[in-house]
């Protein structure tokens, strides 16, 4: 059972910025030598070959314990970089028509780019059909193509999202409990901001995975995906609420937007205190344990805050699934090593290296719910991460293009943070782009 502990956060700093909502990743590896050069299945006796591109870094003691329990499957594991990296290389390779591995590691916002194409593997009839009780609602929901209820992945880790904030820094600026509203966190938010000139209570310089996370907690829908057609709505009432909450703290000056997320300036902030607080995925800890290690004892997690306390909701931040590539020849040998990964021992492995699960039964384990940390001050943060992976809302869709939406969205709200604009206007730039790009790739009509 000790595999189930988060033991691994103690070793965190080694692996700290990989385990992040945007991957990590070492030096980018030439993928020119990874399609498999054997045509056998798995359990025939002779060795079966499996390529898998993947950054995170349990991957390399998952697959160790996979070929242990498998001796006649021999898997390729291959860092080729990090997210971005991955899906450039992995275009690249299904453009050429050859080159791309057996499995790939792909973020939950990506799976619809490679799926409705039909560049991924249905998994519905392999097995997967009957493990949607297994996995949480937002991770299974985002391997799951809503329309077709095809399953295109099976999940790796969740990131419902939480507030991870310094508590010795909230009792020094007067602030008794965590805000659990919006309207709290901006008044929290102003009592921060009273500590000094370099005090705010978070930072945020026009995140785009930050943004639709926040679009999704407030109950929006603003992308609807049905087989290859797609609407947007950025108009959509949760959206605009998103939008009109946020730039009232960017007007009077509560963000820090100066501090990119992931730099060392940020790990400093978060470390020393100036930056009090952050609202992200579940897969923090290690993050913080390994990288802002000034505050040990001082962070505290807490519910997200959300626009109404009548209403508990929450939304998913980063995450990844593992994927078999559809023009893999070894379709049975990859589906078990998915099956691996995702239950039993994977998981095992996963949870003792820092990262959160998407599963359910570890969700509820006692072990993993009264696990502590001094980091965290001894509390048992785990019952408050699981708690908010429930609270999750269903219905949301990412584009089948999210990854190009993603990419552009800094430009088209650079003005609202800078002071040129405002976010309401800028979510209506960014629609107007992607319906463009939407036409011009046959999602959407002229």
């Amino acid at each position: 059972m000790n595999g189930k502990k988060l033991v691994g956060t103690l070793l965190a700093s080694t692996i700290a910025l990989a385990l992040g909502a945007c991957g990590g990743g070492g030096a980018a590896t030439d993928p020119s030598d990874t399609t498999s050069d054997t045509s056998t299945t798995a359990g025939s006796g002779e060795q079966t070959q499996l390529t898998v591109w993947g950054w995170e870094p349990t991957l390399t003691p998952v697959v160790e314990a996979f070929e242990e329990a498998n001796p006649d499957i021999d898997v390729n594991l291959e860092n080729v970089g990090g997210a971005g990296d991955t899906y450039t290389k992995l275009d690249n390779a299904i453009a050429a028509g050859s080159g791309a591995p057996d499995i790939a590691q792909i973020e939950y916002y990506a799976i619809g780019q490679y799926a409705i194409p039909g560049q991924l593997a249905d998994l519905t009839d392999m097995g997967a059909g009957d493990l949607k009780e297994n996995f949480t609602t937002g991770t299974w929901n985002a391997v799951t193509l809503a329309d077709s209820g095809k399953i295109y992945g099976l999940p790796v880790d969740s990131g419902p999202m939480a507030l991870f904030y310094n508590e010795a820094v909230f009792t020094e600026a007067g602030i008794d409990a965590p805000p659990v509203t919006w309207e709290e966190f901006y008044e929290a938010a102003k009592k921060i901001r009273a500590l000094g000139d370099n005090y705010y209570i978070t930072s945020d310089n026009g995140d785009a995975g930050f943004a639709t996370s926040m679009m999704w907690l407030a109950g929006a829908k603003p992308f609807g995906v049905e087989g290859n057609s797609v609407t947007i709505d950025l108009g959509d009432e949760g959206v605009v609420e998103f939008g009109e909450f946020w730039q009232k703290m960017i007007d009077e000056d509560l963000i820090n937007m100066t501090v990119s997320g992931w730099s060392d300036d940020w790990f400093k902030g978060l470390g020393d205190g100036t930056l009090a607080s952050l609202i992200t995925g579940a897969w923090m800890p290690a993050n913080l344990i390994g990288s802002a290690p000034a505050a040990a004892g001082d962070f505290r997690v807490a519910a997200a805050p959300i626009p109404d306390a009548a209403s508990p909701a929450n939304s998913e931040n980063g995450g990844s699934s593992m994927a078999i590539l559809d023009s893999s020849e070894q379709k049975e040998a990859a589906y078990k090593f998915l099956e691996f990964n995702s239950s039993g021992d994977g998981v095992a492995i996963r949870v003792a290296g820092g990262n959160f699960p998407s599963t359910n039964a570890e969700l509820q384990d006692p072990e993993f719910l009264s696990y502590t940390d001094e980091y965290f001050g001894g509390q048992t943060y785990n019952e408050v991460l699981a708690q908010a992976a429930a609270d999750v809302l269903p219905g949301w869709s990412y584009l089948p293009f999210q990854v190009y939406a993603n990419s552009i969205f800094g430009d088209k709200v650079t003005g609202a943070y800078s002071g040129s604009g405002n976010l309401v206007d800028s979510f209506a730039s960014w629609q107007t782009d992607l319906e463009s790009y939407a036409k011009q790739n046959g999602f959407m009509e002229e």
